[in-house]
């Protein structure tokens, strides 16, 4: 497995980004806009404490990403080329054989299952999601629940045989089986990731795994290709800060190639309207470079005093129970579940969270029917003051 040392090192000796990208703090990003758009429309923002949800509009793009994108909107390039470059950059980067930016995680399954179902043929892609005379079964561990992602394969043409064991998955493995697929943060099966590998190249079959929220770690970037998954899918708008419509697809060369057949530029596709423009691809690569020169560390400390300050202002309510604690697998980031004793703040979540929107600053949290959950890692410096302050002031205000 690759380290960070090793990560950065190959990052110094990429001379393309370094002169242009990597300063200014006062960038385009932070002037003053001639038009409040959003004023405009009525539409109105609010502190993210929630996460890198798509329907909140994931993340934040740093200024070096918004520089890149403007230096790529006033100049002509032909996307292949640049994504054949950027490609390259990236699988250097994270010590892959190969990589493309695809317009999101969700495409990145698409168009690698029709690149493992089609190959080289460009009739077969142009047939699917006619999957006749194709192998088109995707063998995969049960999802501990629903999840629609999956969607994305079947869009190919694919059928889905989940299991939930590891002889359920060799009796399923037949002449039809294309791939094996994992959901990286869903699996609810005792199926490893060693067993889906070691399956796949028994048997000469694919493995793929989607880790669309999957970062941080960093480690998770080079992790599963290093392993020895043949195909791996990232999302790009999260804890990257990419364009929030970019994604990563990640590893076997020949695949990856396969993967591009069905994007754009080509037309008679079924990836045809998963277009990435030249202005996300080249966004793509210098949100991946930023987030790899990192101090992760010390990102850690911050979002930890963060959560402990919003926790400490919300356990000075009586009856509220604050618990800090770290998701397993996605968005692996300091999170506080809130509960509290309905007797005493007679007052459900939903509520709490319409009055943490409709107030000022707008607030989003997330959570269910059992509580409110906050994260902070989508936060600006200092915005936590503001969401402790006011989710201590919901809860009062509902007390008896």
């Amino acid at each position: 497995m690759l380290s960070r040392r090793t990560v950065l090192k190959h990052l110094g000796t990429l001379p393309f980004l370094g002169g242009w990208v990597g300063g200014a703090a006062g960038s385009a990003a932070l002037r003053t806009p001639p038009r409040d758009y959003f004023h405009e429309l009525g539409l109105r923002t609010f502190i993210n404490a929630a996460g890198t949800y798509t329907s909140l509009s994931g993340s934040l793009m740093p200024d070096e990403v918004v520089e890149a994108i403007d230096y790529a909107r006033s100049r002509y390039v032909a996307l292949d080329e640049i994504q054949d470059k950027v490609g390259a950059r990236i699988a250097e980067l994270l010590g892959c054989e190969s990589a493309t930016v695809t317009s999101g995680a969700f495409s990145a399954m698409t168009l690698g299952m029709g690149g493992v179902m089609c190959g080289m043929d460009e009739d077969k892609v142009a047939r699917l999601p006619d999957r006749t005379g194709l192998k088109y079964e995707v063998v995969m561990p049960k999802p501990e629940h629903f999840v629609g992602y999956v969607h994305a394969l079947t869009n190919a043409g694919a059928e889905i045989i989940e299991v939930e064991t590891l002889e359920e998955m060799e009796e399923a493995v037949n002449e039809r089986t294309a791939m094996l697929f994992v959901l990286n943060a869903y699996n609810g099966t005792d199926i490893t990731h060693e067993d889906v590998v070691a399956t796949g190249r028994r048997h000469g079959i694919p493995t793929f795994n989607d880790c669309a929220a999957d970062v941080p770690p960093v480690e998770n970037l080079w992790k599963y290709t290093d392993m020895g998954y043949d195909l791996v899918a990232f999302s790009g708008g999260k804890a990257l800060r990419g364009p929030q419509s970019a994604g990563l697809l990640l590893g076997r060369e020949d695949l990856i190639a396969a993967a591009r057949l069905h994007a754009p530029p080509r037309g008679n596709t079924i990836g045809r309207g998963m277009k990435v423009n030249k202005e996300e691809v080249l966004g793509m690569l210098v949100a991946l470079e930023r987030y790899l020169e990192k101090d992760f560390d010390a990102e850690w400390r911050q979002w930890q005093r963060q959560i402990e300050h919003i926790r400490d202002a919300v356990a000075e309510v009586e009856g509220a129970h604050p618990e800090i604690h770290v998701p397993e697998i996605a968005n692996h980031t300091p999170s506080l579940d809130i509960t509290w004793d309905r007797d005493r703040i007679p007052v459900s979540p939903d509520e709490i969270r319409d009055r943490l929107r409709s107030g000022h600053p707008s607030i989003e949290t997330a959570g269910g029917d059992e509580g409110i959950g906050v994260t902070v890692w989508m936060m600006r410096p200092g915005e936590e003051r503001t969401v402790a302050a006011r989710l201590r002031e919901a809860l009062e205000e509902a007390s008896v």
